[in-house]
């Protein structure tokens, strides 16, 4: 069913055949050209540099706040606060690995929450410079946060569904989300990041054992949407496909418009949540267009980080940017009707 447009939303709709232009204000240079094979050299120059800031900086425990980083690293603002953190006091004698785990909960549904962990032992050079994207392996971004929040306040729509998420990093927070709240007949949480995917594991575990899934049929895996042994084994198979602020690297984008094509099933729906950072945003919905999908964008899709971003706006762009630290939500459909009712 196509997304209702109310008077509280800002919604731009486009379809295979019909263009919009959105003027979106780009914050980088970088992210200003049109021709994407001329950025590639510098890009991954910029990426290499960002990704040695940040090991540097996590070490170091302080706040990714340098202007040498690449403003897809920047983490000036960290949290909408939709969730609150608790520590697990009580280790879990079943698991004898390392991180720290805690306890996340939603503020809004208090009922419904999650074990974390933090992190699954020492970050290693090798791992921030050769891994598939390692930016969500870092910590939980504001864009994930908000995808959560988003799928527990309409876990109405995931009921009996098959559910993916792409790129969720260490936690894939708004897929196990669903898994803790919507009945989902299937969820999986996937990323292209091996120890990701490890940590994951780990946490499906520890709330399996908990007995907070309501879904019987949660699990995880490696996917690499440029993988063609990865998406083909997963064809078809989804009701919905999200993923959260992976638009940002020149060389994945198209990849991940191709993936969750092939992932959704001809009625299915894709949610993707990210800043417009630059023109990175307006790109990936091109390439979305141009590859059948009728893509709608949401503006405001929910109350509560509507009243956080307005008010954060008064802050100014030293702590908050918009084009950087608020999300869009993107959905995309193909064929005439979908199994999501938003």
């Amino acid at each position: 069913m196509e997304p209702q447009q109310t008077d509280n939303q800002v919604v731009i709709g486009v379809t295979p055949d019909k263009s919009t232009n959105v003027n979106v204000t780009a914050t980088n240079e970088r992210h200003s050209s049109n021709d994407a094979t001329e950025q590639q050299p510098a890009r991954g120059t910029d990426v290499a540099r960002a990704r040695w800031t940040i090991l540097r900086q996590v070490l170091k425990q302080k706040q990714v706040d340098s202007e040498k980083v690449p403003q897809v690293s920047v983490r000036r603002f960290s949290s909408f606060n939709l969730f609150s953190r608790s520590r697990v006091t009580t280790p879990d004698p079943d698991d004898p690995s390392e991180g720290q785990w805690v306890d996340y909960r939603s503020a809004s549904f208090p009922q419904y929450s999650a074990f974390l962990r933090d992190n699954l032992g020492p970050i290693r050079v090798t791992e921030v410079l050769n891994s598939f994207d390692n930016t969500g392996n870092v910590c939980v971004w504001p864009s994930e946060e908000v995808m959560a929040h988003y799928c527990l306040k309409k876990r109405h729509m995931f009921r009996g569904l098959s559910v993916c998420e792409l790129g969720g990093g260490m936690t894939c927070l708004a897929g196990l989300m669903i898994a803790v709240c919507a009945d989902a007949r299937e969820v999986i949480l996937s990323d292209g990041n091996e120890k990701a995917i490890q940590n994951v594991r780990g946490v499906i575990e520890r709330n399996r054992r908990a007995g907070l899934f309501t879904c019987a049929d949660v699990s995880s895996r490696v996917v690499r949407w440029d993988s063609e042994s990865d998406v083909s084994a997963l064809e078809s198979c989804f009701d919905v496909v999200m993923c959260a602020d992976c638009l940002f690297l020149d060389q994945y984008r198209a990849s991940l418009v191709d993936a969750v094509k092939r992932l959704l099933r001809p009625n299915g729906t894709a949610l993707v949540f990210a800043p417009p950072r630059g023109e990175t945003l307006a790109q990936f919905r091109l390439l979305a267009e141009r590859a059948g999908f009728r893509v709608c964008q949401y503006l405001n899709y929910d109350q509560d980080v509507w009243d956080v971003h307005t008010r954060m706006q008064s802050e100014g762009k030293d702590s908050y940017d918009e084009s950087l630290h608020y999300p869009h939500l993107l959905t995309l459909t193909q064929g005439c009707g979908s199994t999501l009712s938003l």
